[in-house]
């Protein structure tokens, strides 16, 4: 993407926050020396309270994409990826010489509708599923766990997810953070919410025997103090505030720029819940290189195994953005 063009490409909410970057600024001294004991206790107590989990359920990671690298150290047999989805789980687990069967999903991309081998030891699933903004239900995803199988739900988007129940706002509604069964394990990011990308932070979460096979071959430190510092931010008090915030908001413009694009004839695919929308269009390809040279840059989807040539994912945006988005639409 060219520096200065109008961004649904990439799924990051805005720019840092500033009580974000002042905590940041606070600890820029402390790089000389290496991240303490405390640091690493803060983050850890953070995401427990976050989550209801013990200490020994959680780690911190360097992005949360660390997180597939880790479960390919699990050895596994034979591995699953549901597909369409995020395609850095499938690479990673290839290059380390896993075994690995796509499975992909039929529109509309219902984890329900999954055909898991009976021997998959290891299962991984997006949810939120990037990029076709489904929300599986939490007890399709606990489904899949079984004796010997390590499930990975890849959580990257969870935290701007909403449902309505009896006229309130419930949060994170079908995410399994904070479930207990043996194999389930669970990673977060605070890079899309928190607006962090450059800093690569996030964290797991699950069985403890699991977590402690993932990490016992990291190197000292592997986590960095700023890093820490942005985890044990972004779950504390202020940041979960923020968390909510940016649900509501993401929720508020996620169905204004849908039916913006209904009125202008873009077709919607399926129920959109993340923070980004999916969307069929016969000439994909053609139209992205046509909006890129408007300034306007969306993503692509043919690299999605599952999908083709005929789909593009869009950024959740404003009101303002969008109507430039589909005046640039409309003239190419």
């Amino acid at each position: 993407m060219a520096p200065g063009m109008l961004d649904f490409a990439v799924n990051v909410r805005g720019t840092t926050p500033e009580w974000l970057r002042e905590k940041l600024r606070a600890r820029v001294d402390d790089l000389s020396t290496y991240p303490s004991p405390d640091d690493e206790d803060a983050a850890v107590g953070a995401i427990a309270a976050a989550h209801g989990r013990d200490d020994a359920e959680i780690a911190v990671l360097s992005g949360a994409a660390e997180g597939f690298a880790l479960a390919a150290g699990l050895r596994p047999r034979h591995a699953v990826v549901i597909a369409p989805s995020f395609t850095e789980p499938e690479r990673v687990l290839r290059a380390a010489g896993v075994p690995v069967t796509r499975v992909v999903l039929p529109p509309p991309w219902r984890v329900t509708d999954a055909v898991v081998p009976d021997d998959a030891d290891l299962v991984v699933v997006g949810n939120p599923t990037n990029p076709t903004s489904v929300l599986h239900p939490a007890g399709a995803l606990l489904a899949l766990c079984r004796p010997g199988r390590v499930v990975l739900v890849d959580e990257a988007f969870a935290d701007v997810t909403l449902a309505e129940v009896g006229g309130d706002l419930v949060d994170e509604p079908q995410s399994v953070a904070g479930r207990r069964l043996p194999g389930l394990v669970v990673l977060r990011s605070v890079t899309k919410t928190f607006a962090v990308p450059g800093l690569r932070a996030g964290y797991l979460v699950g069985d403890a025997d699991v977590v402690a096979r993932m990490v016992v071959a990291r190197p000292h430190w592997p986590v960095g103090t700023l890093q820490l510092a942005a985890v044990t931010a972004a779950l504390g008090p202020i940041g979960r505030d923020h968390a909510r915030a940016q649900a509501r908001q993401v929720r508020a413009e996620r169905d204004t720029m849908c039916r913006m694009l209904v009125d202008a004839g873009v077709t919607v695919c399926g129920d959109p819940q993340a923070s980004f929308v999916l969307v069929h269009d016969a000439d994909a390809l053609a139209r992205r290189g046509r909006l890129a040279d408007a300034g306007v840059a969306v993503r692509r989807c043919d690299t999605f195994p599952g999908l083709g040539a005929d789909h593009l994912r869009l950024a959740v945006r404003g009101r303002d953005d969008v109507a430039t988005l589909l005046r640039a639409w409309s003239a190419s």
